[in-house]
């Protein structure tokens, strides 16, 4: 079996981030009438739906620890490698840490795929770990029906440099580092709808490691910060009204979108993870339909490896947009496109 020739989205039923539970069934999941033990030293549990845990160390810094993994979004098996680890890192940036350590998560159907193409996966994981700085120190394997792969990752952040989703303030201005629209993308790819020349499009975007988190988190004036995934930035940016006790207004024609998206959408390549996540909460949405619109669509479109949401003092988003340029951030992205606000009515997120 020769690994260049295989198509590992052929293998799954689901592609990346969208395989996550929706936000719904998540929520059942998470309930317990369980007392917790409560432990003086977590800084950040599930509680507020962060993108880590986070440990102080009793030395001034805390332990960021994290994992994520899914099934293939890419046909290339090194690619999806990248991909996934990329993905699993950024929980760390999103916090403003630094991360430290890796451990591989691989679930592989050795009856239908040969090792030789799981070798591939875990090279494209090892390059990606490299280019943050970190070791893939280990891992655990199991036989498993679908192929899987992510990492468990482990980071350091000075506490009083921590972000959460939960911290943002009233009058904090809205960004996203990264453009919308990779799920659009890679479903189109599945139904084999894809132009050849828009196949690097999403793969490069996924890829790509959010380590500008780190110098995020050294910012006073970033409030909140957490990174858009499977629930789409609807999804993540109420998870940070909801923790943050505020209301969004965005502007839809501000929020970086990739361009080539819409001629898919018009072939109705949609992810079904869209349609989930808004099952999930489009009832806290103000977009003037109850049901999915085109704009809804591509704001509920699940990001594997998506962007940094970010909430920033409104004082402060000239010095926030020249660190994102030092920081090679596309011009296109350096926009603010909504901000937060006391709330009011019955919406976390108002689309305008």
């Amino acid at each position: 079996m020769n690994p260049e020739e295989i198509k590992l989205t052929q293998y799954s039923h689901g592609a990346g981030c969208g395989c996550k539970i929706s936000p719904a069934v998540l929520d059942i999941i998470l309930h317990s009438p369980i007392t917790h033990l409560a432990d003086p030293n977590l800084l950040v549990g599930n509680n507020t739906r962060d993108d880590a845990a986070v440990l102080d160390l009793g030395n001034g810094n805390a332990l960021i620890s994290t994992t994520d993994f899914f099934m293939p979004i890419v046909d290339d098996a090194y690619d999806f490698g990248r991909i996934a680890s990329a993905n699993a890192i950024s929980d760390v940036y999103a916090m403003g840490g630094k991360p430290v350590l890796a451990i591989a998560i691989l679930g592989w159907p050795i009856d239908k795929l040969s090792p030789e193409v799981a070798q591939k996966v875990l090279e494209g994981s090892r390059a990606i770990c490299t280019e943050a700085g970190i070791t893939l120190a280990g891992g655990h394997s199991i036989d498993c029906p679908e192929p899987v792969f992510g990492l468990s990752v482990n980071g350091i952040v000075d506490i009083k440099h921590l972000k959460q989703n939960s911290t943002a303030r009233a009058g904090c201005k809205l960004y996203l580092t990264k453009a919308l629209g990779v799920g659009i993308l890679t479903t189109a790819q599945k139904k084999g709808i894809l132009k050849p020349e828009h196949a690097a499009i999403a793969p490069k975007s996924m890829s790509m490691l959010n380590k500008i988190g780190e110098t995020l988190g050294k910012l006073d004036y970033v409030k909140a910060m957490t990174d858009v995934t499977g629930f789409g930035l609807l999804g993540h940016l109420s998870e940070m009204c909801e923790g943050s006790n505020l209301q969004a207004v965005i502007e839809f024609d501000k929020v970086p979108k990739i361009e080539v998206i819409e001629e898919y959408l018009d072939q109705n390549s949609v992810p079904g993870g869209t349609n989930r996540n808004w099952n999930s909460y489009g009832h806290k949405i103000g977009s003037g339909s109850t049901t999915l619109t085109r704009k809804t669509t591509i704001l509920a479109d699940p990001q594997t490896s998506g962007g940094l949401l970010v909430a920033v003092e409104e004082s402060k988003t000239a010095d926030f947009e020249e660190i994102l340029r030092s920081n090679g951030i596309p011009e296109s992205n350096i926009i603010c496109f909504g901000s937060l606000r006391e709330k009011s009515g019955n919406y976390l997120v108002e689309i305008i």
